[in-house]
């Protein structure tokens, strides 16, 4: 049995991986960077909230998936008016351009700290990918999957390296897992604790997980979906313990690095790859923080391509050639990036992949309610439907989600 259990493990461990790379994108790295130099450890609870609160999103997203043999997409265009539906549809190709924006930024600042090439360039190189990601898909699922568990890795390994670099200290940092009042009255905090709880759980990435576990070889009976939605659990909550270890480990470093050198204004990426040398004092620290920052952009292109044919198909019906799908997403996103850069440089790149976080923040509930309304329903999902806590739990966070994005909408537009 023993032997049994880590063999079917293995068998759906991959889907966990794939989605859990949405959560350690360019856009997380610029708001844990931020909120690691103004505050230190303090926000590494708004990090581990966040996280508990993907683990629970991903773990029903899949349960859907398994339970009803239909996507998130699916279940909406089954469940919904075709108004609702396509609105549905346009809303989460707008997350997924969104998303797609802070991997073209993400990677054009990395191509640019690591071999001194212009971001406009840096922009432009960024759509060559869309070979990259055709030659991959044609090689099959498991070796997509094999890819991102490399680069994942990558990072992992990286800021290991540069958490023993930057020496942080043991008890405040353990103290800053633990809430603080401070992060809701302080306004600062809470917008940036906002951006990270935007960063970290993702749309597209309930549609993603939702279809791909289907693509496991499990038998479709109740015994089995049941074995199927365990081992998937697991597979999902390890990875997103991953995620996490990554998102906790940028915002370590950045407390470490510049909030206690007094460095508190560093609130970009560029800044923070310029200090990190000098302040560690080594230049590995620096040319490790960009090789990690391209694997990162890297690997969310390629979930990001994913999520849009699971996401166009399961709306819409359409099925376009994965190259054809990457050309239109790419191409919303390498715009205005191109055009922002030419025009306002470096600074003007950093608001942007800001943007893309509140962007994404506003999608985030248009699919999570539609998610939790599923998986609540006895008629779709049979014995597989969430006990009462489950149900409470849920449309807590979904409450959660929906006010603290409305607070940030506000605060956004009207401040």
């Amino acid at each position: 049995m023993h032997a049994g259990f880590w063999k079917k493990l293995f068998a759906f461990s991959g889907p966990g991986l794939m989605v859990a790379v949405g959560y350690m994108d360019p856009g997380n790295w610029a708001t844990d960077i931020s909120g690691g130099a103004s505050f230190g450890y303090t926000l590494l609870s708004v990090i581990f909230i966040s996280n508990l609160f993907a683990i629970l999103l991903q773990y029903l997203a899949l349960k859907l998936g398994i339970a009803t043999e239909r996507d998130l997409a699916q279940a909406c265009r089954d469940h919904f008016s075709p108004a609702v539906s396509y609105s549905l549809w346009i809303l989460c190709e707008i997350a997924i351009a969104a998303c797609d924006l802070a991997e073209v930024i993400g990677s054009a600042i990395a191509l640019n700290l690591l071999f001194g090439l212009p971001l406009t360039l840096g922009v432009a190189l960024t759509a060559l990918d869309v070979l990259i990601i055709l030659f991959f898909q044609y090689k099959g699922f498991r070796f997509i999957e094999s890819i991102v568990a490399v680069l994942i890795f990558t990072i992992i390994a990286a800021f290991v390296f540069e958490i023993i670099a930057s020496h942080p200290q043991v008890f405040p940092l353990l103290s800053g897992l633990l809430p603080h009042a401070e992060v809701v009255m302080n306004p600062s905090m809470l917008y940036i604790s906002i951006g990270i709880l935007g960063a970290t759980v993702m749309p597209h990435n309930l549609y993603l997980h939702s279809s791909i576990v289907q693509t496991r070889d499990y038998p479709r009976t109740d015994v089995g979906k049941k074995t199927a939605i365990k081992f998937a659990g697991i597979d999902s909550t390890v990875s997103l313990m991953a995620a996490f270890f990554i998102n906790a480990a940028i915002l370590i470093v950045a407390g470490a690095a510049f909030h206690t050198s007094g460095h508190k204004d560093v609130a970009d990426i560029t800044d923070a790859h310029k200090l990190l040398a000098p302040l560690l004092g080594t230049t590995l620290a620096s040319t490790v923080f960009a090789i990690a920052l391209l694997a990162s952009g890297q690997n969310s292109t390629l979930t990001g391509t994913l999520a849009g044919q699971i996401v166009m198909e399961g709306f819409l019906h359409i099925r376009l050639k994965p190259w054809v799908r990457r050309l239109i997403t790419r191409s919303i996103a390498i715009l205005p990036a191109f055009i922002v850069t030419l025009l306002y440089g470096e600074k003007g790149t950093v608001n942007l992949l800001v943007l893309s976080q509140v962007i994404l923040s506003m999608q985030l509930s248009f699919a999570v309610i539609p998610l939790v309304i599923f998986t609540n329903d006895k008629q779709k999902m049979g014995s597989f439907v969430n006990n009462k806590f489950l149900k409470i739990t849920a449309w807590t966070v979904s409450a959660v989600i929906l006010l603290l994005n409305l607070y940030l909408l506000y605060d956004t537009f009207f401040h």
